[in-house]
């Protein structure tokens, strides 16, 4: 019997589970998949590791599954598919671990307890994070559960990048910058190594573009700051999020709109970014495929706040030594790395257009004064890394 180590990443209205088998020293993937849309239509798809389809439902409207109902059926079909491998462990993206969690966990229902604190920093994401781990305390109490935070890989960033210029009482009660999307950022600069060793030792800025985006700059493997800060709702404007904000605008929207913090919170989580700005679309391949002005203009934002942060990012490190794409639209978006790449010719990156098109992953010219990567991310291994770390120490 092979051991393998289950990875849940719990949204709030979806449940994507991946399967890693060991393999000695590696982690090879057998199975992943999701369960999307629990409270509306339930569309349960899953792969093998080479893609193919090995399991497919759709539910309809009136057979909504909730997150239990998910974790039941999961727990069916893995217990099927499974069968000659043993479930060891179980590790779960947790979005925010607070100053209380500087690196994974082995979990209790104490520190659950303790996890559910943070909600009010991370209200979207954080309950339902939770969910299926209390839901397997439950029915299985017996298996190690393991949380990896978003949060982590920044809680090493110097004190005056985590700071706000408030009043100790207010700083004290953890309002500060944390920064998000760690797992993805530790995962590159992890293999970042075997690519471009001087840019690992260096000065990179890692760009994590996706339906959630955001910009790091890493010096020597260690996070220095981030585009996101308190919550994930800071930095780039994204696909429905609106990105930095200057705090006068939430003010004006209370006085003169009238709108009380959770219509705020509606708008700058869900109504705005690129499907505010064009109106059309939160997907950035729609965007780029259409030729409506308002299309064009979302994305030419987009890029235009790449740029600036590529430029402050590289000034709070003192340079730069590496450009690094990666996400769903950093790792297949030609048009994006191009004009994100063109943004940063003042600082020596040369593109390289046919290694672009292609995918890289360099895509610099050999006379680039900074290369610039596509690296495909892999939270989810980094979980399950993290995870056997803890259970087999």
């Amino acid at each position: 019997m092979s051991d393998t180590i289950l990875v849940i990443n719990a949204g709030s209205s979806s449940i994507k589970f991946s399967v890693f088998l060991e393999r000695g020293e590696a982690l090879d993937l057998l199975l992943g998949g999701q369960i999307e849309s629990l409270y509306t239509t339930p569309h349960f798809k899953a792969k093998d590791a080479t893609g193919n389809t090995i399991g497919e439902q759709q539910w309809a409207a009136h057979e909504t599954l909730g997150h239990d109902g998910a974790a039941s059926f999961l727990t069916d079909f893995l217990g099927k598919k499974l069968d000659g491998h043993q479930v060891i462990a179980v590790g779960h993206r947790v979005v925010h671990g607070g100053l209380d969690y500087a690196a994974p966990v082995l979990l209790t229902p104490k520190i659950v307890d303790h996890l559910e604190q943070f909600i009010p920093l991370a209200p979207l994401h954080q309950p339902h994070n939770l969910k299926p781990i209390r839901l397997l305390f439950a029915n299985q109490p017996e298996l190690p559960q393991v949380a990896c935070f978003d949060t982590a890989f920044h809680r090493g960033q110097p004190e005056v990048a985590q700071a706000f210029a408030l009043p100790p009482e207010i700083t004290e009660r953890g309002v500060r910058r944390y920064g998000f999307h760690g797992l993805s950022y530790e995962y590159i600069a992890s293999v970042l190594p075997q690519y471009d060793p001087r840019a690992a030792a260096g000065r990179t800025v890692v760009l994590h573009l996706g339906n959630g985006a955001s910009m790091c700059a890493i010096h020597n493997g260690k996070s220095m700051t981030s585009t996101m800060g308190f919550t994930a709702v800071d930095g780039l404007p994204m696909g429905t999020r609106s990105g930095c904000l200057d705090p006068g605008v939430i003010i004006y929207l209370m006085d003169e709109l009238k709108m009380d913090a959770r219509a705020i919170e509606k708008l700058l989580y869900q109504q705005s970014g690129l499907l505010g700005v064009s109106g059309i679309s939160s997907d950035m391949r729609t965007l780029l495929d259409s030729d409506d002005p308002k299309a064009r203009f979302a994305v030419e934002l987009f890029i235009y706040r790449i740029g600036r942060e590529i430029g402050s990012l590289a000034a709070a490190m003192g340079g730069l030594d590496a450009l690094v794409f990666t996400a769903g639209i950093g790792e297949h978006a030609v048009p994006i790395r191009e004009r994100a790449c063109r943004t940063a010719a003042w600082l020596g990156v040369e593109l390289d257009p046919v290694a672009n098109a292609a995918g890289g992953p360099l895509i610099s010219t050999a006379n680039s004064q900074i290369p610039a990567w596509v690296i495909p991310t892999n939270e989810e291994l980094m979980i399950a890394r993290h995870t056997r770390a803890l259970v087999t120490t």
